[in-house]
């Protein structure tokens, strides 16, 4: 099993930036990517990025050129670096991981809140 634990949620205003973490734990071994996803009141939870093992990654488009994803390995460690945000990134922010298309690990969420 693995565990998730998010950090690093908030209240910023528009064009502000925040980081956040995704601490992973436990047979960490059986994760070699790790992902965020969203999900903003009312709304389905969608895909914000991903990163493999090493180090390549993906963003949605919506995110892409402000979102950067990276990762400590040493320290099974995933970041979310979110800048230039706008009210429409306020959502909860869930880490994902596991390997190749099983991801089935889920953090339990931080709250991000972009004040306009």
């Amino acid at each position: 099993q693995v565990q998730l634990v998010e950090s690093g949620g908030g209240l910023v205003q528009a064009g502000g930036s925040l980081r956040l973490s995704c601490a992973a734990s436990g047979s960490t071994i059986s994760i070699n990517r790790m992902a965020w996803y969203r999900q903003a009141p009312g709304k389905a939870r969608e895909f914000v990025g991903i990163i493999s093992s090493g180090g390549t990654t993906n963003y949605a488009g919506s995110v892409k050129g402000r979102f950067a994803i990276s990762r400590d390995n040493a320290r099974n460690t995933v970041y979310l670096q979110m800048n230039s945000l706008k009210p429409e990134d306020t959502a909860v922010y869930y880490c994902n991981a596991g390997t190749g298309n099983t991801m089935p690990y889920w953090g339990q969420g931080t709250q991000v809140t972009i004040s306009s």
